[in-house]
């Protein structure tokens, strides 16, 4: 991002925690961005997570981190 505005977006307090590192914070800002701006391409979706999974590795997530915030997000869902 060479011009970053904030904006503030409610979330959960575990979510407002895992943001106060500021390398994920970045991440989910780029993540948002490809969101609301996707590139070009045959398909916007798979190439936001595609970037969005290169930029969580970036941050020092693992495979196990990942699947386990999927697993809980999932499990939430099924509860709701």
């Amino acid at each position: 991002m060479n011009q970053a505005t904030t904006i503030q977006i409610p979330v959960e307090p575990d979510t407002a925690l895992a943001l106060s590192d500021p390398r994920r914070r970045a991440a989910v800002g780029r993540l948002v961005d490809r969101i609301v701006r996707p590139g070009r391409g045959d398909d916007p979706l798979a190439a936001v997570l595609e970037r969005a999974s290169r930029d969580a590795r970036e941050a020092g997530l693992t495979d196990d981190e990942i699947d386990a915030e999927l697993a809980v997000y999932n499990a939430e869902r099924r509860q709701g």
